[in-house]
């Protein structure tokens, strides 16, 4: 738990279109931000080949997540092309009580969800892909996805990136290394705040007053 000297963790939100490189992005930001955690997800989908169990998701069975649903252990939770995504709600609010600063990479429906449980609370970053041809490269090179998923999947992130405006903050992902430096900026920009700084500087600014 947080003391009165220690404020509570920051919570940031990272949302992008399918396609748009946000995992590479996020592991990328993980190497060089030690002191941010990225949560962990419980999905309904299998386990693909190269994933670790408690690593990339915590993967359980369809029944299992709906009742959890019921149970209203998600902070959010979606349903993305026919899978179930969430993040564990009791887990999330003991890792920002005790100081963890905490990435969510989720969907803009999830980034709602969020937004209604604890307001004002997160900073929200959407990364956008160069442009809709872009994507779409992306999307058909990467070799995974039948046409007609992909054409699903271009419909929704033009949806997704309608929703840009409800965002704190927006980053392009034209290029990785700048894409990443530009989030850790962010990150490290709110960090600074005074509102977050205050305990932490004040014997500081007490020598000063002493002089």
């Amino acid at each position: 738990m947080s003391s009165d000297s220690s404020p509570p963790g920051q919570l940031f939100v990272v949302s992008a279109p399918s396609g748009t490189g946000k995992t590479t992005v996020i592991d990328r930001l993980m190497e060089r931000m030690p002191r941010l955690i990225r949560s962990r997800s419980y999905t309904s989908r299998a386990r693909r080949s190269g994933e670790i169990e408690g690593v990339d998701y915590n993967f359980i069975s369809r029944d299992r997540f709906e009742a959890m649903v019921r149970a209203d252990a998600f902070l959010e939770w979606a349903d993305i092309f026919g899978n179930l995504y969430g993040t564990g709600r009791e887990t999330t609010e003991a890792a920002l009580a005790a100081g963890a600063d905490l990435v969510l990479v989720i969907d803009v429906q999830g980034a709602r969800q969020v937004r209604e449980r604890l307001p004002g609370q997160a900073i929200e970053i959407f990364v956008l892909p160069p442009s809709f041809d872009v994507l779409a490269a992306r999307l058909r090179g990467r070799n995974k996805d039948p046409e007609e998923a992909i054409v699903q999947r271009l419909a929704t992130a033009s949806r997704e990136v309608g929703a840009v405006d409800e965002y704190d903050y927006v980053v392009v992902n034209d290029d990785l290394e700048r894409c990443v430096c530009d989030i850790a900026a962010i990150i490290v920009a709110e960090r600074a705040k005074l509102v977050r700084q205050r305990t932490s500087i004040a014997p500081i600014v007490a020598t000063f007053k002493q002089a």
